[in-house]
């Protein structure tokens, strides 16, 4: 039996693919977020996170479906986004501190700089 070829190209399949679960409240519930395609990169989802694309994060799942596999990549998102703000002195709102707190495997030299109460 001859298999036939997939219409998705490959390339589109053989690489890490990050998506968000978020905490919508007690109305909403739980959802993954909707992403275009483009933006499941690790770069663009750190760069969503820290600029509240994603409010209250609580969950990141990658995976490679090229390659077969999948994981919990939370606890690697939540070191990265605090080296990030660290690095770069972004400002990190109340809940995402909450999450990198909850979920980094590694303590900073830093406290994370909040908002600015009342700021535009």
């Amino acid at each position: 039996m001859r298999s036939s070829p997939s219409i998705v190209p490959a390339d589109r399949l053989d690489r890490d693919i990050y998506l968000v679960l978020e905490d919508f409240g007690a109305r909403a519930g739980c959802a993954w977020r909707e992403t275009d395609e483009a933006d499941t990169d690790l770069e663009t989802v750190l760069q969503g996170l820290l600029s509240g694309h994603y409010a209250y994060p609580l969950r990141i799942v990658c995976f490679n479906p090229g390659e077969g596999w999948s994981r919990d990549a939370t606890s690697d998102v939540a070191d990265a986004l605090a080296q990030r703000a660290v690095d770069t002195d972004v400002e990190v709102s109340s809940p995402l501190q909450d999450f990198v707190a909850a979920n980094a495997t590694r303590r900073f030299d830093r406290q994370l700089a909040l908002p600015l109460q009342g700021a535009a």
